[in-house]
């Protein structure tokens, strides 16, 4: 009853994130995924919301342009193995195109100068060949497939009709030139035609300042845009971006349609379980995966009587831990061979980028200490940090393992998937070699179907001593964790007797090391609690 009781106070402290937090926290994954500094979407909506205003839009109109533009190159990622197949690297081609307008001539030279980026001169000429039999039928499958991607992923997450709907017109033009159908003017939904603007011009007012967004949206007048959609921007564009030093994360929130919606935690765990099926279609070979580490993760915290809210915490590091990877090259992803020093610093850098989207949502940033510890080792050799074991708490050690197992199980471009006895004589071999914590690993395989004898420590703690020894470590006091737990004082003062004597401590300093050295320090105190 105590757990409980504790677990809902901790709770309680902290709220969950709402809706729209966790949908701007996908935005800025989409950035990652386009070359974009992060919140170039967000302020795309902010811009896109003032320009909607001004047309006069009503509001279910202004809604559905806030999230069509948030999430309107949401597709981008599950085509871009593809992109990386046609066009090397997918990320730098998607980061470029922003400066081009996609038709005649320019367009023309923009695609013959990006083929196959980054590959050697013969195999970009055999891909120049093959795509220029038939450029515009070969662009056209890829878009309309990137188009179906969206709308599929739009309603994966929630999203609703009118936003699926809109952004299935993200490529296409206002002269009829565009792709997958060639609808022009009024047959692009208004919120679309709205957003491509929006979209374009924060790019370009970004780079050359607000005359060069100007000069590029009246160029593409009629053609890209709506006339009317541009000369709107054209004539206040001023007051549409975002005043400078201004908090592009806050400001887009303050405009959200459901900006008070607060999920609940089943509304929370569907969403993040969407978020993570969005991130394995970034490589084909991973689908599934986020939902396979989720599910192994939170069973095996449950073998290891980790409290309810930990079990959440991994669960939810699980399904988010590889979000990072949208923003490496899938040119890199899917490589067959050994990868360059170059290439493999990118892909140390995907926990890191995992952290960053993560870290700007409330209520989960102890959920991103997690999943950015997923490829950390307690010898020290993991990324992206290189800590060792003592600044691995037991959710970042269980969550490792996971990862490690569900990823042996799975083909790579590099090798094919392991058998379930190869993957866990792998973990026991990490094992072995000071890499990875033998009790967490003993808590996976079995979750995993292996018969094992569950490992122990030999100190027996409660799961409620562990609790307690883990906010010891932090350095709170006993009335502190108290009023925490919601215990009394001389409870907690037991507590911390018998765990003293079962762990051979003396004081504060020796339990600390024991929880460090045994991943079992708890999270730091919430200030604000």
């Amino acid at each position: 009853m105590d757990a409980m009781v504790g677990d809902d106070a901790v709770a309680a402290r902290q709220p969950l994130p709402r809706r729209v937090e966790v949908l701007a926290g996908l935005s800025v994954a989409i950035d990652l995924g386009l070359g974009q500094p992060a919140e170039h979407m967000l302020r795309s909506a902010v811009i896109a919301c003032r320009l909607a205003e001004r047309l006069g839009l009503d509001r279910a109109q202004r809604d559905t342009v806030y999230y069509a533009t948030l999430v309107m190159w949401i597709g981008c990622h599950a085509d871009s193995a593809e992109y990386a197949r046609w066009f090397g690297d997918d990320i730098a081609v998607r980061r470029d195109a922003y400066l081009i307008d996609w038709s005649g001539l320019p367009y023309m030279r923009f695609l013959v100068g990006n083929v196959a980026r980054g590959e050697p001169l013969t195999h970009r000429m055999r891909t120049m060949a093959e795509l220029f039999r038939d450029a515009r039928g070969q662009l056209s499958a890829m878009i309309h497939s990137h188009c179906l991607s969206a709308a599929a992923l739009a309603d994966h997450i929630g999203l609703g009709p009118a936003v699926e709907r809109a952004i299935t017109y993200t490529f296409e033009r206002y002269d009829g030139g565009g792709l997958p159908n060639g609808a022009a003017g009024e047959d692009i939904p208004v919120e679309m035609r709205v957003a491509q603007v929006a979209d374009m011009v924060e790019v370009h007012q970004r780079l050359y300042g607000a005359d060069g967004a100007i000069a590029m949206a009246r160029s593409r007048r009629g053609g890209q845009f709506d006339p009317v959609v541009v000369d709107a921007f054209t004539e206040a564009a001023a007051s549409l971006f975002p005043a400078p030093g201004a908090d592009p994360w806050a400001l887009a929130l303050s405009v959200a349609p459901d900006a008070e919606v607060r999920l609940d935690r089943g509304e929370l765990d569907a969403l993040l379980a969407a978020i993570g099926d969005f991130t394995d279609l970034k490589c084909p070979f991973a689908l599934g995966h986020s939902r396979g580490v989720a599910d192994l993760a939170a069973a095996a915290a449950i073998h290891l009587e980790m409290s309810g809210d930990q079990v959440d915490m991994v669960r939810r590091a699980g399904h988010l831990h590889d979000v990072g990877r949208i923003g490496v090259s899938s040119q890199v992803w899917s490589k067959p061979g050994e990868l360059s020093a170059e290439e493999w610093e990118r892909v140390r850098m995907h926990p890191y980028l995992t952290d960053r989207v993560l870290t700007r949502i409330p209520g989960l940033r102890d959920v991103a200490r997690v999943a950015r510890g997923h490829h950390e080792r307690l010898d020290g050799t993991g990324y992206p940090l290189g800590v060792n074991g003592a600044a691995l708490q037991r959710p970042e050690r269980v969550l490792a393992a996971a990862v490690a197992y569900r990823s042996a199980l799975e083909p790579r471009p590099y090798r094919q998937a392991m058998t379930a006895r190869d993957a866990a004589m792998r973990l026991d071999r990490r094992v072995a070699d000071g890499a990875l914590d033998g009790e967490c690993v003993v808590a996976v395989l079995s979750a995993a179907g292996h018969v094992r004898p569950r490992a122990r420590r030999t100190d027996t703690l409660t799961p409620r001593e562990t609790e307690i020894l883990g906010l010891v470590a932090r350095g709170m006091t006993n009335r502190e964790i108290a009023a925490r737990l919601v215990l009394s004082e001389k409870t907690v003062r037991n507590h911390v007797e018998r765990t003293y004597a079962k762990i051979g401590a003396s004081n504060r300093v020796g339990a600390s090391l024991y929880a460090l050295a045994n991943g079992l320090a708890g999270p730091a105190p919430d200030p604000s609690g």
